[in-house]
């Protein structure tokens, strides 16, 4: 079953069926001149491709379930070049899944003549992932601008409870994308239904399981600012087995999959539950110096930094361990499983309450809980519950990691936390909604020659702080200052100290000399912006519309606070108002404080989101607000000489 992609969310929003023209789909090699002619998408007309159909056929023979799929994708220009690397993936291990029948070729047209040239076998590899998944890569020849090109095959399957899942949508526009199924009368399905727009066909066989559905014209997806997974907001069907009735030479079965299933299968896994008493290799050092701890809280943070600090992740993020738990903590590296579940075996040797919660990072997808499949997952953290409000989750394959900071790849999705021992397995949303901040604090000077000279200190706490030590190690000092002048080449930071980069339990605090030429500033003004090291970047919100919900992740909270002394001589000519804004639903404030007192101007913003997802249907008003929001923060102060 193609499940590597399975991680859509039911959505309410199913049409009735909507009578429109439904695009020819055409056989293997032939092709309308009108497709070899055309030079742009009709209903996306900036696209650099288009896929000109995707048809799926599923079917049955005595011993397999059969995936035929054909797929025609047009070239534009040279950036859609990059459509014709195609990938086909599928669960090779262990001969779960194969492909067969796979042709490919690019067709041309040259002086009104169609030219067909196939894709070589050598220009087909079959490629290992990891131990359960593979994929097929094809390199397609003479691909340009006007190309079309095209690939077939079957994708098979020995279970029945490998349906495919049909996934409508993609980063490109589709002008047509069909799935059939021909099922038999003993199998029953259960289809969850995520499509947004009419049906181009919507037929259902006598037992009311989906025959042929279909689409046309269905727009493109791709990154914008703050998204999901892309395929979180895919149109598609997923498809799972309820029961085998008697008569095809079965009894009769329920196959209805349910997270306490899934969990107790995983929970007996080789790989998976069968690892947590696995006994570590020196681990008993670590157990007599956690005994001399006083708090849980010292003895999780001890724990969590002994494995994060001991273990090197291999950059594989797997559901299950692929050496087990000792033979990677004696080779000192391991995949996200492997490492977490040593976390998991060291906290529950100390006494420490904690499961193992398998999960989904925010690039492979959230997890749809209306849809029991452990395909949805990719990975492993250890869940600890602190109290019936808090509780941490735990992954120490990243070196910055905080033990009581929930990644942020992990934040606003489900998990399902095993508890082997009482047999409970729960389906359980992991989020973080308290406060993150950043403190800035500004003292400055501003010189009569149009310069400023001041000292900055910017506090940063949580994410903020992981994300600043990351940065700071991975890239360096020099890289580390250009990010904080935010490609202001006017300002110049002389120095940076830090404070506390190596105590997690504290902010980062950062101590900044800077000076800064106030562009524009002539004998008679000068003129400046008081929005230093904001640290918020450009306007993310700049496209008037958008297609995906916004995931911040977590609730972001700036704290901007100047002092700007004036030279003597000088007096203000325009000052920015005091201002407050906020989001109809109070999702975003916005503040701004400027005061004048002797001398001084103190200018004071605040910055905070109280919510972390906000919905598409929302956009306008966000896309308004953030509008604002900037131009207040650019507003200049204007000083007059006397």
């Amino acid at each position: 079953m193609n499940k590597i992609f399975t991680t859509a969310i039911l959505c309410a929003f199913v049409f009735t069926a909507n009578a429109q023209t439904t695009p020819t789909i055409q056989p293997f090699g032939k092709i309308d001149k009108s497709d070899l002619e055309m030079t742009k998408c009709d209903f996306e007309a900036d696209a650099n491709a288009e896929v000109l159909f995707d048809k799926g056929t599923v079917f049955f023979t005595d011993a397999e379930i059969v995936l035929e799929r054909h797929v025609r994708i047009k070239i534009f220009n040279d950036n859609g070049k990059t459509a014709a690397d195609v990938h086909i993936p599928y669960w090779g291990g262990g001969h779960f899944e194969w492909i067969e029948k796979l042709q490919a070729q690019t067709i041309n047209q040259n002086n009104g003549n169609v030219e067909i040239v196939k894709v070589d076998k050598k220009q087909i590899f079959d490629k290992r992932i990891d131990r359960d998944r593979s994929e097929m890569v094809l390199t397609f020849p003479d691909v340009k601008p006007g190309s079309v090109i095209e690939y077939k095959y079957s994708i098979l399957s020995q279970s029945a409870g490998d349906f495919p899942d049909w996934y409508f949508q993609s980063e490109l526009p589709t002008r047509y994308s069909e799935i059939e199924a021909k099922v038999p009368d003993a199998l029953h399905y259960k289809n969850l239904v995520k499509v947004t727009q009419p049906y181009a066909v919507n037929s259902r066989d006598g037992n009311g399981q989906i025959s042929k559905i279909a689409l046309a014209n269905i727009p493109s997806i791709n990154a914008e600012p703050y998204m999901s997974s892309v395929k979180d907001n895919f149109q598609c069907i997923l498809t799972q087995l309820l029961s085998i009735t008697p008569g095809a030479g079965s009894f009769g079965q329920n196959f209805s999959e349910s997270w306490q299933k899934i969990g107790e299968n995983e929970a007996d896994f080789d790989d998976f539950g069968a690892q947590f008493r696995k006994k570590l290799t020196g681990e008993e050092d670590i157990l007599n110096h956690v005994k001399s701890l006083k708090t849980d809280d010292e003895k999780i943070a001890y724990i969590f930094n002994q494995v994060k600090n001991t273990m090197k992740w291999n950059d594989l993020y797997l559901r299950y361990t692929d050496d087990g738990t000792a033979k990677a903590w004696d080779k000192k590296i391991g995949n996200s499983t492997e490492i977490n579940l040593m976390v998991y075996h060291l906290l529950m040797r100390a006494g420490i309450k904690a499961y193992p919660i398998l999960m989904s990072t925010r690039k492979n997808g959230k997890v749809n809980p209306a849809y029991p499949t452990r395909y949805q997952f990719n990975t492993t953290a250890t869940y600890v519950p602190i109290d019936s409000a808090t509780y941490y989750v735990l992954d120490a394959t990243n070196k910055y990691n905080m033990y009581n900071v929930i990644p942020h790849n992990l934040l606003n999705s489900f998990g399902l936390t095993i508890d082997k021992e009482n047999r409970k397995y729960d389906i359980t949303f992991i989020q973080n909604t308290a406060p993150v901040r950043d403190v800035v604090l500004i003292n400055a000077d501003i010189k009569p020659d149009g310069k400023m000279d001041g000292m900055a200190q910017i506090s940063s706490f949580s994410y903020n702080r992981i994300d600043n030590v990351e940065s700071y190690k991975t890239d360096g000092e020099k890289k580390f200052i250009e990010n904080l002048k935010e490609g202001n080449n006017d300002l110049k930071i002389s120095s940076v100290k830090f404070d506390n980069m190596d105590v997690d339990s504290l902010p980062l605090t950062q101590n900044i000399n800077f000076n800064l030429d106030l562009t524009g500033s002539d004998e008679n003004y000068i003129y400046f912006k008081p929005n230093l090291f904001i640290s918020m970047g450009a306007n993310p919100f700049l496209s008037e519309k958008r297609t995906t919900d916004i995931d911040f992740g977590y609730n972001n909270n700036y704290i901007i606070s100047g002092n700007y002394k004036l030279p003597a001589g000088y007096k203000t000519d325009a000052l920015p108002k005091s201002a407050r804004m906020d989001m109809s639903d109070q999702s975003i404030g916005f503040k701004r404080l400027v005061v004048e007192q002797e001398g001084v101007i103190t200018v004071r913003y605040t910055i905070s989101f109280k919510k972390s997802i906000m919905f598409k249907e929302n956009y306008e008003e966000i896309h308004e607000f953030f509008k604002k929001m900037y131009e207040m923060l650019n507003e200049q102060i204007i000083l007059k000489k006397a």
